[in-house]
């Protein structure tokens, strides 16, 4: 399998681009999800020219709005930063997702402090300039900052999303878009979109009842907003033992009694807390691979990223 493009932001690659000529190394990023990964590293300040070392800036809040400035002085870089942005931004669209520096004022995702005119904190609420554009150019690439990725859960919902985002941008957008394409891209992705969000997911089945009565390119675009938006939301361990429940029924004719008694059990447990849900996930794909059902060899829910991860040992 090809690997995915992901940006990422350059100093997470070990590259000594800080201001300070550090970097934030993620071995997770380099050793784990290089292997699936294409990364692309773009670190903004250094690509706007701002040089290493070179001093600290940070966000200041004037009537204007938001500038980059030094924080030892009044040097101001948001011409800078925002001629690089609007350069940068058109060549980004083949991205499936991207990976940011957290705590920087151009690449943070959430809480970055926003300083007044004489540089004192007045609110922790801010978001890195080029953070910013990136996800308002790209609303619906799934985007995380590397400390959140030591979270089990965020960092299997992001990589879940990135192998979704994926499989839409090569096989429905564009020049791919057919009723067909639109259709069998639900049909694989049924289950998770149940697990996610069983609110969206009964809202995309009728959407999809009557493509003759919009654009399909209209149809696709609500279709992909309510996709990703399901998508990013943590699946709780009830709505994965409702989506199991669904699947096993799929496969009452190659279950056993005792097996069924079994991997009813582990459902529960998993429901509990008590195992991860490798285990009855691992079940029920026996169950599949023993006999087939046609239907269920297409669910990406199955396997919705390659096993090696192994997110769901922790999940």
């Amino acid at each position: 399998m090809s690997q995915i493009p992901v940006g990422i932001s350059t100093c997470l690659l070990g590259k000594e681009v800080r201001h300070d000529g550090g970097h934030k190394h993620s071995r997770y990023c380099t050793q784990v999800l290089s292997k699936h990964f294409e990364f692309r590293s773009i670190c903004p300040e250094l690509e706007a020219g701002l040089g290493v070392p070179r001093p600290a800036i940070h966000l200041r809040e004037y009537d204007d709005g938001l500038r980059l400035i030094e924080s030892k002085g009044t040097a101001d870089h948001t011409e800078a930063m925002n001629t690089f942005i609007e350069r940068i931004m058109p060549s980004l669209s083949d991205l499936r997702g991207y990976i940011l520096m957290a705590k920087s004022p151009s690449c943070g995702m959430e809480r970055i402090k926003v300083h007044n005119e004489e540089g004192r904190v007045t609110r922790r609420d801010g978001r890195g300039l080029f953070a910013e554009a990136l996800m308002k150019a790209y609303p619906l690439m799934p985007v995380e900052e590397e400390g959140r990725l030591h979270d089990d859960m965020l960092r299997e919902n992001f990589i879940e999303r990135v192998f979704a985002y994926d499989d839409w941008m090569q096989n429905v957008a564009g020049d791919n878009l057919t009723p067909k394409a639109l259709i069998e891209f639900h049909t694989r992705h049924k289950f998770q979109l149940l697990a996610h969000s069983e609110k969206i997911y009964r809202q995309l089945g009728p959407l999809l009842s009557d493509l003759k009565s919009s654009p399909l390119e209209d149809t696709a675009d609500q279709y992909l907003q309510l996709f990703m938006e399901a998508m990013s939301q943590k699946v709780s361990r009830g709505s994965h033992t409702n989506a199991m429940q669904h699947l096993m029924g799929y496969l009452r004719d190659s279950l056993g009694d005792e097996e069924r008694k079994v991997l009813i059990e582990q459902m529960e447990a998993y429901r509990r807390g008590e195992v991860p849900l490798v285990v009855p996930m691992t079940l029920l794909r026996m169950a599949q691979r023993r006999e087939p059902v046609d239907y269920l060899n297409v669910q990406q829910y199955l396997t919705p990223y390659p096993d090696e991860l192994g997110l769901r040992n922790k999940v």
